[in-house]
């Protein structure tokens, strides 16, 4: 397991513009589904009829961020987050989803708002267009995603309206989210919404099917609607693209692309029917999408097994889908052992297990039974897909629900040392696969609040913020403090400035090519300084306006150094970006002996951390 050191010493070698932050999703988060001109999603009827959820949970309230979202925030910046990884609600911004429908001027004037707020805090704004809450009226009216000729007009023109609206401040968009589990889990499973599958008794046929689509008149067909949804989600994503790119790319300056979910599944032993196993898994739960959109077809062994099931791209397809993100988005857990067998096609005709033929598992077991931690398949996995597909990746999701955390006090649950590890692990496997020359551009953990995990509702807790439900309280766990302390989140490398009282000269020196720097800036005591001019001549931007403190000994406050007195220093600054959750941080005089190794006035030293990336 890696150091809290170790990590920070790599973290100084993420690429300058590397984003770190959190995700969420509009409908696990926002509740008021019927407040600010709002229609109805699929997510809403869907999670409200029994059975549905494993709680009975619905997306109703959640954490009530329509109405918090100042106040998660102002968190956010207290984490010292550079990004936040958020979905616009399709619905809330045109009600009725379609291309004639009205555009709901509150809604936008919501999202608006709130990307104007995020960029106040010095948040990049990173925006998924869908997140899966595909507006009732769409549905209803033609059969959503089962009609590729609407939805992709009807999507398209969704894009639009955002990439007008808030394209001059956002810079990263994200199309779809995890295509895989709408096709899989919607269409082929029934199991999220809107809960179509060849199950007749998860999903019934209705009850007067003249009434509905003629799409619509059966419960759905696993075999069948998974790959026609499949195909439409592909085909709209890649309109959309051809949209920002033809106009508005070259004047707002942003990228976009398409995130997707998928685990690493490392062959069960050395036979070699297991090791074609993990690669069969990986093509139809990754390369299904990627292949596509990368490498312009889909792969060999899909279209053996599906034949005429899987639908074909006509030229012009093609040619519109391949190529059609920027980056690779990358949404992914855990990893599995695969073995030859099965007949599950959804898992490439594989069985998964987490147990190794010793009989031991490969980590610790989440909450959820699909979830185990295992660091090195993280790295494996993304050294796998920068092999394949040759772009720089953006990790826009990766999580752990900790065993049980539902079931326990707050007190208890925000020492969630299991999601400690899996970030500590995981961390280190990004940053090890940078070493191994991944071009990695984020690493947006799941989550930043607990929230409505869709069919697991609420009693699976992924957040770094433990979220009262009845009360909507926000209380940091010890995995928000672990990500802050790696530094990983802050907007700051990790400098050295040493004030020095009564100098006056000013000299600059670096320890090594990656060392600390230290300046002499003048006279300490309680006076303030102007960091900002000497910053910025080493092109140092995010330098704030600092208040230097001396103190004595015993913790009071003293108004300028102690003469004849060994004490610590502390600085003070109430800008959570310069010294993260706590306003002040110690610095030993035993540190600054070792420093100063050369003086034997340390009285006269007074310290300030300055962090920037």
């Amino acid at each position: 397991m890696a150091t809290d050191a170790s990590l920070a010493k790599l973290v100084k070698k993420l690429p300058k513009d590397f984003l770190a932050g959190f995700a969420t999703a509009a409908f696990q988060i926002e509740g008021s589904t019927d407040k600010g001109g709002r229609g109805p999603s699929i997510w809403d009827g869907f999670s409200r009829i029994p059975g549905k959820t494993l709680d009975g949970g619905n997306g109703d309230v959640a954490t009530d961020s329509y109405r918090l979202w100042r106040q998660d925030i102002a968190l956010l910046k207290n984490y010292g987050v550079r990004a936040y990884r958020f979905s616009l609600s399709w619905s809330r911004i045109i009600p009725l989803g379609g291309r004639n429908d009205p555009v709901n001027p509150e809604g936008i004037k919501f999202y608006s708002d709130f990307i104007d707020a995020l960029l106040e805090a010095k948040i990049t704004p990173f925006v998924t267009l869908y997140h899966w809450d595909l507006p009732q009226a769409l549905h209803d009216r033609y059969g959503g995603w089962l009609n590729k000729e609407e939805i992709t007009k009807d999507f398209t023109n969704y894009a639009k309206v955002c990439f007008q609206h808030f394209g001059d401040r956002v810079k990263h968009w994200l199309t779809l989210n995890e295509p895989w589990c709408v096709a899989v889990l919607g269409y082929g499973r029934g199991v999220f919404a809107p809960g179509r599958s060849s199950d007749r008794v998860r999903s019934p046929d209705p009850v007067n099917p003249e009434t509905v689509h003629p799409l619509l008149r059966t419960g759905g067909d696993s075999k069948t609607e998974p790959y026609i949804v499949a195909h439409s989600l592909l085909i709209s994503h890649a309109h959309a693209v051809k949209l920002y790119r033809d106009e508005f790319k070259h004047f707002q300056k942003g990228e976009i692309g398409i995130t997707l979910n998928g685990d690493y599944y490392m062959p069960y032993d050395d036979d070699p029917a297991n090791a074609t196993a993990g690669q069969r898994a990986l093509d139809f739960h990754i390369g299904w999408y990627a292949d596509p959109v990368y490498l312009g077809h889909y792969p060999e062994y899909m279209k053996e097994v599906l034949g005429d099931r899987l639908p074909t791209f006509t030229p012009e397809e093609i040619a519109l889908v391949h190529g059609s993100s920027d980056f690779y988005g990358m949404n992914t857990y855990t990893t599995c052992l695969a073995k030859n067998g099965g007949d599950d096609e959804f898992q490439g005709n594989t069985i998964y297990t987490f147990t190794r033929p010793d009989g031991t598992d490969l980590g610790c077991q989440a909450q959820c039974g699909w979830l185990q931690a295992y660091a090195p398949g993280f790295r494996l996995l993304l050294n796998y897909l920068y092999k394949r597909y040759k772009l720089p990746i953006y990790v826009t999701e990766n999580g752990f629900a900790c065993k049980g955390e539902n079931d326990i006090t707050v007190e208890e649950a925000v020492n969630d040392t299991d999601r400690i590890n899996y970030f500590k692990g995981n961390t280190q496997a990004l940053l090890d696969a940078i070493a191994d020359g991944v071009e990695i551009k984020s690493y947006f953990p799941w989550s930043f609040l607990d929230n409505f995990e869709w069919a697991d509702g609420y009693g699976t807790r992924f957040g770094v913020t433990y979220v009262n439900y009845q009360t909507q309280e926000r209380t940091p766990k010890k995995s928000s403090a672990f990500l802050m302390k790696v530094r990983l989140y802050s907007p700051f490398i990790i400098g050295l400035c040493l004030l020095l009282e009564g100098g006056g000269s000013r000299f600059h020196r670096k320890f090594g090519e990656s060392g600390p720097e230290l300046a002499c800036l003048g006279r300490g005591g309680s006076t303030k300084w102007e960091f900002g001019d000497w910053m910025a001549r080493r092109k140092r931007r995010h330098c704030k306006r600092v208040r230097v403190l001396s103190w004595s000994g015993d913790g009071r406050r003293k108004p300028g150094p102690t003469a004849g007195t060994r004490q610590t220093a502390c600085v003070y600054s109430p800008d959570p970006r310069i010294l993260g959750s706590s306003p002040r941080m110690w610095l030993p005089s035993t540190l600054a002996t070792h420093i100063f190794h050369d003086t034997d006035r340390l009285t006269d030293v007074f310290t300030l951390f300055v962090r920037y990336i």
